[in-house]
């Protein structure tokens, strides 16, 4: 469970080294869902803590879907 603080000081710790304040995390709306990543009000990822013989990480996972990717070029189409 994240707190508060883990949530302020993870969203800081973001914004600064992707250089946007447009990163949000959504706390859960209920006790054991997942932590959401917003960017421009998009929920692009989740993000979630671990705490292991008394050592904290939080591990971030971003899903891109291929709907949201724009068209792939057409076999022999220059860049």
């Amino acid at each position: 469970m994240m707190t508060k603080t883990d949530l302020d000081r993870v969203q800081t710790y973001l914004r600064r080294i992707f250089g946007s304040d447009r990163i949000v995390l959504v706390p859960p709306a209920k006790a054991g869902l997942s932590v959401e990543l917003s960017v421009n009000e998009e929920i692009i990822g989740t993000l979630h803590k671990d705490v292991d013989d008394g050592e904290t990480s939080y591990a971030l996972h971003i899903t891109i879907l291929e709907e949201d990717l724009p068209p792939a070029p057409k076999a022999g189409a220059k860049k």
